[in-house]
C-alpha cells in the first residue's frame, strides 16, 4: 500500500518539478514581479516625458548599474509573462495538452524569453 505524505521544506530541494511546472511557476513570478515594479516604472515614464529636464534626470537613473538590472528584471519578466501566456491561451484551447507536447512546449518559451532578454540585455548594456 503506497504511504502519501506531505511534502515538508527541507523535501523541496529533492521534488523534481517538469518543464511546464517550471514555467507555470516562473509565470506567477514574473506577474508578481511586474506588479511590484509598477511604482518604480510610473517613476520612471514620469522622468522620461514631463520635460528635457527631467528627461536628463531618467537617462542619469538609468545610467546607473543597479537600475539596469532592475530594468531587465522588469524586461525579462514581461517577456516571461507575454510567452507563457501565449502558451496558457493556447493549452486553454487544447492545443498541445498532450504531455510531449505540452513540455516541448514550456521548454520553447524558457528559450524564447531567455533569448529576447538576452536581446534587451545587450541592448541596454550598450552591447549595439
Amino acid at each position: 500500500m503506497p504511504e502519501f505524505r506531505n511534502i515538508h521544506v527541507f523535501d523541496l530541494m529533492k521534488y523534481r518539478l517538469p518543464w511546464a511546472g517550471k514555467v507555470s511557476i516562473l509565470h506567477r513570478v514574473s506577474g508578481a514581479l511586474m506588479f511590484l515594479l509598477i511604482p518604480f516604472v510610473l517613476y520612471l515614464f514620469d522622468k522620461s516625458v514631463t520635460s528635457e529636464i527631467s528627461f536628463v534626470t531618467f537617462k542619469m537613473v538609468l545610467a546607473h548599474p543597479f537600475i539596469k538590472l532592475v530594468v531587465l528584471a522588469l524586461i525579462w519578466a514581461y517577456l516571461h509573462h507575454f510567452c507563457a501566456g501565449i502558451r496558457f491561451l493556447l493549452l486553454d484551447l487544447h492545443m498541445g495538452i498532450s504531455k510531449p507536447a505540452s513540455a516541448k512546449s514550456a521548454v520553447s518559451v524558457l528559450v524564447v524569453s531567455l533569448a529576447l532578454t538576452a536581446v534587451f540585455a545587450a541592448k541596454l548594456f550598450g552591447l549595439f
